[in-house]
């Protein structure tokens, strides 16, 4: 792996992320036997950070975050299109593991390894510095950047949004799998929704 200088300017820091290949014995030994990948989607002055778990594998083949279903369901929750949604000086993409963690042997994603967030997530955090809003996707996101607060699960976190907002909303993945999930939960599409819609409105306005 390249060099991992904590001072690196952030367009360094992209590039030594890109070259990253810490966890290769890892992803070796996982069903998918697949080489690391690293997907990089920052910039500083960001309007909007997505801080999501990890890339699945259709992202791992396309190299492009949230290229996928689960990407049409946020850009709808969002209210954004494809081409704001991919401006790097508007909407940056962080998520918990930069590259794909594989399947096990039955066929389940793999957790985000920690070693991931470990080396590079506060180098990102400190490159990106104050954004406007924060999305928070998911349980492993929503404990590293809660802490405390996560730790009752995502539908309790997620369910305590307007503790967080306006400048940061808990979000459940926007994967098919939680289709029972948001028809279970109403008052996500009923009441956070619209004000997620308003204030991505309010922070794209800044510009």
């Amino acid at each position: 792996m390249g060099n991992t200088d904590a001072s690196a300017a952030p367009g360094d820091l992209a590039a030594q992320i890109r070259a990253c290949d810490l966890c290769r014995d890892r992803f070796a030994a996982t069903a998918t036997r697949h080489a690391p990948r690293p997907v990089v989607w920052f910039r500083p002055g960001t309007r909007i950070l997505i801080a999501g778990q990890a890339p699945g594998a259709r992202v791992h083949a396309a190299g492009v975050p949230f290229s996928d279903p689960s990407g049409d369901r946020l850009r709808d929750w969002l209210g954004l299109d494809d081409a704001v949604f991919y401006d790097r000086e508007r909407v940056s993409i962080v998520p918990m593991a930069f590259c794909f963690p594989g399947y096990n042997a039955a066929g389940s994603d793999l957790p985000p390894p920690p070693l991931c967030a470990q080396i590079w997530r506060g180098r990102v955090m400190a490159a990106l510095s104050d954004v406007p809003l924060t999305l928070l996707v998911g349980g492993y996101a929503q404990k590293w950047h809660l802490g405390a607060p996560a730790r009752a699960g995502v539908t309790r976190t997620v369910e305590a949004w307007q503790s967080f907002a306006p400048r940061v909303f808990p979000l459940p993945h926007p994967s098919w799998r939680n289709t029972g999930w948001l028809k279970k939960n109403p008052w996500f599409a009923e009441d956070l929704l619209p004000q997620l819609r308003r204030r991505v409105k309010e922070v794209m306005a800044d510009d």
